[in-house]
């Protein structure tokens, strides 16, 4: 289990919100923690640490009166940490190549290549043939609906048609070189993982899985260590101490290094 970190920019500011609470229209979340520090003190700290493969999320969408700020703030963390970040939020293949110019190690795509419901993959393919599937990770970030998880677009607003099942994961590993998955119902919500959605990620295990949402305690990751079967990344948000919460990031260090 390798972790993850993580740097979510919404309105220019560095932040942690509730998943489930985030609206484009007048730009509103709940917010668990804004930051004084920028998006760059957070990615000298992470390279400093040498890890890699954290995410920068844009939390805007690109008609956001906030976007350019956010947007910039992304930037600066990516030149501050070339090829250590990737990045997602509003990417698609006509602009994903100057976020990896800028210093993105890969970029981070829902919306572009599951629209109007399903898997668009004119879209997907146009996408890996933009930037390479070395280079690109499909964010499957989900909610549960009539006992199923769904994968979710627009921001975690909209419900697609699609499930997350073993089937999907294997049609899609083919382009694409890693999968975020965003647990939204309990993100920023350190009340607990999704178990069955972590056992069914670990499962199948076959290309780099980051798994995020809800992890509140050590107890929260010695589980999903388990029920991930040693195979899912982590990304703890607000209940970090550096996002305002609880737990260690030190210790959070030491236990994914074990």
């Amino acid at each position: 289990m390798e972790f993850r970190p993580c740097i979510d920019i919404h309105n220019g500011k560095v932040k942690q919100i509730v998943g489930g609470s985030l609206k484009d229209e007048g730009n509103m979340a709940d917010e668990n923690f804004v930051s004084g520090q920028d998006a760059v003190f957070y990615a000298n700290l992470y390279k400093k640490e040498g890890f890699r493969g954290g995410h920068i999320i844009l939390l805007n969408a690109r008609d956001s009166e906030y976007y350019e700020a956010t947007k910039k703030q992304a930037m600066g963390a990516l030149q501050a940490y070339p090829g250590g970040l990737q990045v997602g939020g509003g990417i698609t293949d006509e602009n994903a190549e100057e976020f990896l110019t800028a210093g993105a190690s890969h970029v981070i795509v829902t919306s572009y290549v599951f629209c109007d419901g399903k898997i668009q993959m004119d879209r997907l393919k146009k996408l890996r043939n933009a930037v390479g599937k070395e280079h690109l990770v499909l964010d499957l970030s989900c909610r549960k609906k009539d006992g199923k998880y769904y994968i979710v677009t627009d921001r975690w607003q909209r419900f697609t048609e699609q499930m997350i099942t073993e089937d999907l994961l294997e049609q899609l590993a083919g382009y694409c070189d890693e999968f975020l998955v965003h647990a939204v119902d309990v993100e920023g919500k350190a009340s607990g993982i999704e178990e069955e959605l972590v056992r069914l990620l670990g499962s199948w295990g076959k290309i780099p899985v980051t798994y995020a949402g809800g992890v509140g305690n050590f107890d929260d990751l010695t589980k999903l260590r388990k029920l991930g079967k040693n195979r899912l990344n982590v990304t703890i948000g607000s209940a970090l101490d550096l996002f305002g919460g609880t737990m260690s990031y030190e210790k959070v260090k030491e236990f994914c290094r074990e």
